[in-house]
């Protein structure tokens, strides 16, 4: 059985990356998701590889920082498909510098965006997945969230607070049959990894996007909640 067949996902950040990986991989279990990112053009070519597959698309341009965006963002997926079954959460940005040398701006876009955002959309997500009593909430996160490195103090901060949202968040929700799963990959092979030797090694896109098409396939009874994704052979 497709576990995955005719549900509905938000996926924020889809025109690049990880985001239109899993946005694609969602839709090619049967899924119809909704596209959001501030890239309009990105979004219109992901969600033509999608119409192609037999699924529906409704790219969404928004700044998920915003709390109206996000609202109008729920809404309009409501009114298009009826209902949300799964919110992924991957939209981030990254800044690497020493502290000493960050800017402040740096440090509140990312802020904003990685923790900000992905507490809107899932606080706007939530009274609708309650309400059906099932729902599955994805959080990209990072193995940065988990240890520290020079340089990246302010985007580990970030993805340290989606761990720990996260963990809070399973708790409050698991009695209505709403799943918290969080994603942590390490460098993967996307244009937020520059200057490496050979990005064959490193996951590709496709490889998350796997991980979590896998962890949404499991059945209902189970929930895995936190996922390391790391490469096999880190020598690039």
């Amino acid at each position: 059985m497709n576990e995955l067949q005719n549900k509905v996902a938000i996926v924020t950040g889809a025109g690049r990356g990880i985001g239109k990986s899993i946005a694609i991989a969602l839709a090619e279990k049967g899924v119809d998701v909704a596209l959001v990112s501030r890239t309009l053009s990105e979004l219109k070519s992901t969600a033509d590889i999608i119409e192609k597959i037999g699924r529906k698309a409704l790219p969404i341009f928004a700044d998920i920082s915003d709390e109206q965006y996000v609202d109008n963002i729920v809404q309009e997926v409501v009114t298009k498909f009826g209902k949300i079954d799964i919110l992924v959460n991957n939209a981030g940005v990254g800044y690497f510098s020493k502290v000493a040398e960050m800017k402040l701006e740096e440090f509140d876009q990312m802020f904003s965006v990685n923790m900000r955002g992905l507490f809107l959309a899932t606080k706007s997500v939530l009274p609708y997945m309650i309400k059906q009593n099932c729902g599955d909430i994805i959080n990209i996160s990072s193995l940065a969230g988990r240890n520290a490195f020079v340089g990246g103090a302010g985007y580990s901060a970030t993805k340290w607070a989606v761990i720990g949202f996260a963990r809070s968040l399973m708790l409050e929700v698991r009695q209505n049959d709403i799943r918290v799963i969080t994603i942590c990959p390490g460098s993967v092979n996307t244009s937020f990894s520059d200057n490496v030797k050979n990005p064959s090694q490193m996951p590709q896109p496709e490889d998350i996007a796997k991980v979590v098409v896998d962890a949404l396939s499991m059945p209902r009874n189970v929930m895995v909640s936190e996922i390391d994704v790391r490469p096999t052979n880190p020598d690039w």
